[in-house]
Order: C-alpha cells, then sequence, then structure tokens
C-alpha cells in the first residue's frame, strides 16, 4: 500500500526544470514538466558520479546531468547512453498544489 508524505508546494518546482528538495534524510530532484504536464521525482544523485540532477538541464522529457551529461529519460529513468545505468522514479501525486511521493516506492 503506497504511503505518500507531502513533499514541495507546485508553485515552488520550476517548469521545464528541477528542484532540490531534501525529506526524511533523502535528496531528491523533483521535475515539474510542461509538455506533457507532470511531476517527475527522483533521486538527486546522478548513478554515474553522484552529479546534481535537480541542478541538469531539462529539454524534451530528459534531464541532463550537469556534471558529465549524461541524459535520463524522465519518463522510464534509463540513461541514453548505458543500458545499465537508471534513476529511480518514485510514485507521486500532486493533491490541491502540492506534491506527494511515496518514498518506498520502487
Amino acid at each position: 500500500m503506497a504511503s505518500f508524505v507531502p513533499l514541495i508546494e507546485l508553485s515552488r518546482c520550476r517548469l521545464d526544470g528541477g528542484t532540490f528538495v531534501e525529506i526524511a534524510g533523502r535528496e531528491l530532484a523533483v521535475f515539474r514538466l510542461g509538455d506533457p504536464e507532470r511531476v517527475v521525482v527522483t533521486d538527486n544523485a546522478c548513478p554515474h558520479a553522484s552529479g546534481n540532477l535537480s541542478g541538469g538541464s531539462v529539454t524534451d522529457g530528459t534531464v541532463t546531468c550537469p556534471w558529465h551529461a549524461w541524459v535520463f529519460d524522465l519518463s522510464t529513468g534509463q540513461c541514453t547512453r548505458s543500458e545499465d545505468a537508471r534513476i529511480h522514479l518514485y510514485t507521486v501525486e500532486v493533491r490541491r498544489g502540492v506534491v506527494h511521493v511515496d518514498l518506498d516506492s520502487s
């Protein structure tokens, strides 16, 4: 059963960009995408070298790590450079303008 916790107000999230949030000892990146409109939450650390994904550039539904330019699909978490690299995507709901995340989702 999902256990959602409030994470951040949607209005505080950059449109078509990343926002850093720390909760329960976890560093997360929140991506608010405009086309199609959706919110994606991932771990903030790039699996390649722990780069700050929330500071990466967002284009066409992907995020590019600012450290070594690894690109991740925000729909699947898959890296475009390596079949073995991916980012974790958390289950997300937006309720009354607040992003909620299931920290136990896999």
